[in-house]
This record gives C-alpha cells, structure tokens and sequence, in this order.
C-alpha cells in the first residue's frame, strides 16, 4: 500500500510540475510609468498599455498578464518608493521602466533620478525580472540641457545593465500636433496605437527570447 502511495504522489509531482513551470512562465509584466503610460485624459481602454494588453491575449505563445502600475505626474523617486510593495504583490517576469520625464519638467537634478532609476532596475533584477527602459524626450523649449541630459542618462543606463532600450516612447508622435493633445505633452487616443508599436519593437525580442527559455 506504500508502495502504490508512493508511486501516487509521484505521478501527482510529474502533473503538477509542468503546472508550475507555466505559471512562472506567465508572470506578468509590470508597468511602472507616468501619465504617458496612464492614459492621460483618455479612455483607460485606448492607451498603449491597455492594447498591448489585448495583443497579448491573443497571441498563445506571448500571453501573459499586464499590471499597469502607471500614475499621472510621478516622479522617479516616488515609482522607486512604490516598487517593492508591487514587486511583493504582483512577482513580475518583466518590469517596463517608463520614469524620468516628470523629475526633468519639474526642473529637478537628472542625477537624482538616474539614482532612482538605478534602484528600481536593481530592485526589479534582484526580484527576479527582466527590466525594459522607456526613454523619455521633453519639449525642446524646456532647454537642451534636460533633452540631452535624459537621452545619455537612458543610454548609460542600458549599457551599465544591459537593458533593451527604446530610446523614445512618442517616435513619430509627439511633433505631429494631430497626434497630441492640447499641452503638447500627451497622445491622443488615436495616436496610442503608434505608440504600442514603438514599445512593441523592443518589447517583443524579449517575450519571445524569454518564451523559448
């Protein structure tokens, strides 16, 4: 009777272990961003984060959940105070960095938020997660100092960690006035779709290099 308990309970194990592997195969990918990734001002439903969402329910091999931990008007440091606890709830396979935009329009020092940004990509590591960077530009009459300052502090920190980049989450959107709302800060709606396909360029290499592991 043992014996056949024995055997049981390793059949059980066999059954169970491919369960797990799955579940950790589909660990969600965490949003940590401003309002750009918040939809500011829009449906929740038409921003990117909530169409990459769809995108991936319907693609079997890439599916996994998408938890949009994004906030209008955050800061670098106030996305770094809030990691650990979203870390903690949600066990992310990959976290998207969108941060930094905020702490530039705010006039605050680019090397406080390249330490933040530091901190949440080692956070995210040691948890466990891959980390993708979402550059962000400024409008250029805010000065050429916070311009160029936030396109090196991105690039630096790609390099130091090894991160896939994208360089500029608003490529092909933010200089077209039909495309962005009235502050020339945010899309529109109808340009959301654009944007998930900027994100999508450097976001799909990783699911799928990270679906084949």
């Amino acid at each position: 009777m043992r014996y056949l308990l024995f055997i049981g309970l390793l059949s059980l194990g066999s059954l169970l272990l491919p369960l797990h592997a799955l579940a950790l195969d589909r660990a969600p990918i965490l949003v940590l961003g401003d309002s750009l990734s918040a939809a500011y001002r829009i449906a929740p439903e038409s921003g990117w984060v909530a169409l990459l969402d769809t995108r991936l329910k319907q693609d079997a091999q890439l599916s996994r959940p998408v938890i949009n931990a994004s906030i209008s008007g955050e800061t670098s440091y106030e996305g770094r105070m809030r990691l650990p606890a979203l870390l903690a709830e949600h066990h992310p396979a990959l976290v998207l960095v969108e941060l930094g935009a905020n702490d530039a329009l705010r006039g605050q020092p680019l090397e406080g938020a390249r330490d933040n940004l530091e901190n949440i990509i080692k956070l995210s590591q040691a948890s466990g997660a891959k980390v993708l960077l979402i550059g962000i530009e400024i409008p250029v009459n805010y000065g050429t100092r916070y311009r160029d300052g936030l396109r090196t502090m991105y690039r630096d920190l790609s390099a130091q960690f090894k991160l896939a980049l994208l360089p500029f989450l608003l490529e092909g959107v933010a200089l077209d006035p039909e495309l962005m709302q009235d502050d020339g800060l945010h899309p529109r709606a109808v340009a959301e779709p654009r944007v998930l396909e900027n994100v999508w360029t450097v976001l799909e290499p990783t699911l799928r290099a990270m679906s084949r592991k």
